[in-house]
């Protein structure tokens, strides 16, 4: 009897804990990367551009599912329900991961608590460009025209709550200005409208923004992230020009269902971390627009997430924005 038990305890000893079977076996099938837009866009794009590269790295085919609708709402839904066993991801942006609990009455999750960080895959910039008929050449500059002209000047969102409109109500926060928002149903209309005078600024993305500061049809005046853009290296940021700590850029996240097995979570973060170092991802991603984050942990996205919520939640406080 005394053998046969020594006997059970070796055998069990032999075995694998069961932390090591759940990182031996996954991923099992094919894992879902959803992206809570449309096909086409630049978020769609990289996401994309990821799940090619993740393929050979985690042994598994990784299909992008976009689910659109209520402002990305829907597909972080859709993850907060799914089952924790990290086969379902999301590729998230700073709406469903820190602004939208904000701006909607009521959302079905909540991105501290539904969801699980992996990595933080980089932040898109957004640049304050100018119609060149507005007489400024630099911040400094349009802070005061906009304080001897109050009310003059307006900017263009792609709508209201959107990134490009919350950065406008933090540089009239941070700037003392009195810019006047006009919202638009998206980048499109609200780009044609600035590049015609109709508006006489905004506050966009890096990427849209580029060609048409190259072509000399839009000045811009600043990066509103914490450091330059690799885009725009000789642009300097606004906190350069005066406006003390001012970060507005979009940021982008995988996260998965709360409750997701850590090792399955380190796993994930883990195949992010190679396929961000590949040389060619990084140029690819760059060429997006895309800066890298400081750090590819799961707690840098956290604290990440924990910081923007609290900043935005203030912006919004203050301004009254609501989603549309």
């Amino acid at each position: 009897m005394i053998r046969r038990s020594i006997l059970l305890a070796l055998a069990a000893s032999a075995l694998p804990a069961p932390a090591a079977w759940a990182q031996a076996s996954y991923p099992s099938k094919t894992v879902s990367f959803v992206v809570p837009y449309a096909p086409g866009g630049p978020t769609d794009a990289m996401a994309r551009t990821l799940a090619t590269a993740l393929k050979p790295v985690l042994g598994q085919t990784v299909i992008v599912e976009n689910k659109a609708g209520a402002g990305s709402n829907i597909g972080a839904e859709f993850v907060a329900r799914a089952d924790a066993d990290g086969h379902t991801m999301m590729f998230g942006t700073s709406a469903p991961l820190a602004i939208n609990q904000y701006l909607y009455p009521k959302i079905n999750y909540d991105p501290a608590k539904s969801f699980a960080p992996v990595i933080q895959v980089g932040l898109l910039p957004n640049v304050l460009v100018v119609h060149p008929g507005v007489p400024a050449q630099n911040v400094k500059e349009l802070v005061a025209y906009a304080k001897a002209n109050p009310g003059k000047l307006a900017f263009a969102s792609s709508g209201s709550g959107a990134s490009s409109h919350l950065t406008g109500v933090l540089f009239n926060m941070r700037a003392g200005t009195d810019l006047q928002h006009v919202p638009y149903k998206g980048t499109g209309p609200a780009l044609n409208d600035l590049l015609g005078g109709q508006v006489a600024m905004s506050f966009t993305d890096v990427l849209t923004a580029l060609p048409h500061i190259q072509a000399g049809k839009l000045r811009v005046l600043g990066v509103t992230s914490t450091e330059r853009s690799r885009a725009l290296p000789n642009v300097p940021t606004l906190a350069e020009q005066g406006l003390k700590d001012f970060d507005s850029s979009v940021f982008f996240g995988v996260v998965v269902p709360a409750g997701t097995p850590p090792d399955v979570v380190a796993k994930l973060n883990s195949a992010f971390t190679q396929v961000l170092q590949q040389p060619d991802i990084r140029q690819k991603l760059a060429s997006q627009g895309l800066e890298p984050p400081p750090q590819y942990t799961p707690a840098q996205l956290a604290g990440y997430m924990r910081n923007e919520a609290a900043k935005w939640r203030e912006v919004i406080k203050l301004s009254g924005a609501k989603a549309d």
